[in-house]
């Protein structure tokens, strides 16, 4: 059994399946709407546009542990379809310039609609809300830790899926400055539980190797890795034994495949007033 008092839970493709084909919808009704408003013109070309520079930016940022800007993606991706040379793979844009090709209000919008189109278009999985229902009710503090360029975003995919109730606590790289696996993304979430004199009995559960089950384990924190998540996703992923650094070997206090097979896992761990649910 694991002894704990508190519980985070990564996001995407651990509380939400992001997939490429659920992806693909959510750009495409993202698309439809800057087209209403005249923003876009070219359906297709917004599309290809968007994925290209989504995945620049995970090849820039992911490496130096920085969480990729929306914003920037959407001054990027308006200035290529507006006619600005777009870089080689290998090379970075040149913002400065490309800004002048769209307005603030502009990319505003473009960053809104993406946002409710991830909202409208995403599902959790089947169990994200049993378990954290369960969790809550067994006396848990929960969470939420993500790397995600968007945490208004998750905000409301919580509040849409009646998850706040069960939360104490959300945490998302593009508040901290940081991305998992840094450690200051998970101090930011001790700090966030009230479990800033306690890391090892704060337990992750995330399905990405790198981020999830070294990141956890370099905080101090137990970690539960689920399995499966990874073959299907535009998200940055690794794969078991995958470090950011050349870390020792890692392993996770438990895997498991479905949420639903946590909570057997798990002791409330005894807590000092105040440091876990009442």
């Amino acid at each position: 059994m694991i002894e704990v008092a508190a519980i985070t839970f990564d996001f995407g493709n651990t509380l939400a399946r992001v997939d490429r084909a659920g992806s693909r919808q959510v750009i495409a009704a993202t698309a439809l709407e800057l087209m209403d408003a005249g923003i876009v013109a070219d359906r297709a070309a917004f599309l290809a546009a968007w994925s290209e520079e989504r995945d620049r930016q995970f090849r820039e940022e992911v490496p130096l542990l920085r969480e990729v800007d929306v914003e920037q993606r959407a001054v990027r991706v308006l200035a290529r379809l507006r006619g600005m040379a777009v870089p080689r793979e290998a090379e970075r844009w040149d913002d400065a310039a490309a800004a002048p090709f769209a307005t603030a209000d502009e990319v505003a919008l473009v960053v809104d609609a993406y946002s409710r189109a991830f909202i409208a278009n995403v599902s959790p999985v089947d169990d994200a809300f049993s378990t954290l229902q369960r969790l809550s009710a067994d006396g848990y503090r929960l969470g939420i830790l993500s790397n995600w360029p968007l945490a208004l975003t998750i905000d409301q995919f919580a509040e849409a899926q009646g998850w706040l109730p069960f939360l104490d606590a959300i945490v998302v790289s593009q508040r901290v400055g940081t991305i998992k696996p840094h450690p200051t993304i998970f101090r930011a979430a001790e700090a966030a539980l009230g479990m800033g004199q306690r890391p090892e009995d704060i337990l992750h559960v995330g399905d990405d190797w790198a981020a999830d089950v070294v990141g956890a384990r370099g905080a101090g924190w137990r970690v539960a890795y689920l399995r499966g998540r990874q073959d299907d996703t535009p998200l940055p992923t690794s794969a078991r034994g995958d470090s950011s650094g050349g870390e020792q070997v890692t392993t996770a206090d438990v895997e498991i495949d479905e949420l639903s097979e946590l909570a057997p896992h798990l002791r409330l761990a005894a807590s000092p007033a105040g440091s876990a649910r009442a």
